[in-house]
């Protein structure tokens, strides 16, 4: 099935070592590192690994050789992805470039002051959005739609050496609580951001095809974009060379209660991502249903 089991990898060790590095050397400096444990993910994370390769060589159609040669360049850029976000959220902003594709949608939409949901991706670094729109002077506040899966250990250590983000977390939860979170917030006029393309076991699902073939994806983005008439962004930060990063923002064309219709569009927007950016595509499980074990 194509679904997640909310945790990444990663040890607290880890990350005080590449932090380290941040601080005492530089970003770049921790780059150098990455190349060893980019090497160790790709020798022994034969899952991911698996996972990886079907999307370089079923869905992007490369060629044998040149999909085993973009797994180890996916582990490589994911780990630079990590380290941006650590750097900057740990003051070093003025280390890196960015620049703005559809910042007047986003403009827009806060002008109605109704409030907007943003849906995004796991392509990219959308966790350090944060970071570039607080530089154009719009006043915002995010509210992110996440899980509480990840490990609390990494999470506790990364809070105790970045600054504490302005994003507010809405946590999923089983009483569906989470509803009069979201829409209190949109009744605020602030953003709500979901990502698009990761569900879990016993939750609803919509199926639709990404890169030629069918995958599952969350409902509850979707369904709850549809219906709250307020405007939908698919939003998403994208790392480019040189610390530089770009931003695209996207206005979806939403029917009310058309959440198929919008799952649709929202696929289609992250293909035309994935055809300028196909090494951003950080989902490393069994994304379409007939990955082979």
């Amino acid at each position: 099935m194509s679904q997640w089991d909310g945790k990444s990898k990663g040890t607290v060790l880890g990350y005080r070592i590449f932090v380290f590095l941040i601080q005492k050397a530089g970003v770049k400096s921790a780059y150098v590192l990455l190349y060893l444990v980019a090497s160790y993910y790709f020798l022994f994370l034969k899952k991911s690994n698996r996972a990886i390769f079907y999307y370089f060589k079923e869905r992007l159609h490369y060629s044998n050789f040149q999909a085993k040669k973009m797994v180890f360049k996916s582990y490589y850029t994911f780990g630079q992805t990590i380290i941006d976000k650590i750097s900057i959220s740990a003051g070093m902003r003025n280390k890196f470039t960015y620049e703005f594709d559809g910042i007047e949608i986003l403009k827009n939409l806060l002008a109605e002051k109704k409030g907007g949901v943003l849906i995004s991706a796991h392509v990219g670094n959308f966790e350090i959005a944060e970071h570039f729109l607080g530089d154009i002077d719009l006043e915002f506040q995010i509210n992110l739609v996440t899980t509480d899966l990840e490990h609390s250990a990494i999470k506790n250590y990364l809070e105790s050496v970045t600054q504490k983000p302005t994003v507010k977390f809405i946590i999923i939860k089983d009483d569906l609580s989470h509803i009069f979170e979201i829409n209190a917030a949109l009744a605020n006029n602030e953003l709500v951001c979901f990502t698009g393309d990761r569900y879990f076991e016993g939750t609803k699902s919509l199926s639709t095809e990404i890169l030629g073939k069918e995958a599952n994806f969350p409902a509850g983005p979707f369904l709850i974009a549809s219906r709250l008439k307020v405007p939908v962004v698919f939003v998403y930060v994208m790392k480019e060379p040189n610390l530089h990063y770009h931003l695209y923002a996207r206005e979806a064309t939403v029917k009310h209660r058309d959440e198929k219709g919008l799952l649709q569009e929202y696929v289609k927007s992250v293909e035309s991502i994935l055809q300028k950016y196909p090494l951003q595509w950080f989902n490393y499980f069994d994304f379409w249903n007939d990955v082979k074990s």
